[in-house]
């Protein structure tokens, strides 16, 4: 499953006049998946169900 919408991580791609390979897609996935993982389980030992920015 993908995390990410690739259409807006291409759009940031051509601003800065890159490209973004499928292979770094599902690394950014993977990237925010662990990310939202790790805010959830600090916002869990905060006795919090809302994961806020400072968790993150």
């Amino acid at each position: 499953m993908s995390y990410i919408v690739k259409s807006k991580i291409r759009e940031l791609a051509k601003t800065l006049d890159i490209s973004i390979s499928a292979e770094a897609d599902d690394a950014l996935s993977t990237a925010v998946e662990e990310l939202v993982n790790k805010a959830a389980k600090r916002a869990e030992g905060n006795n919090r169900k809302t994961v806020k920015a400072r968790d993150i």
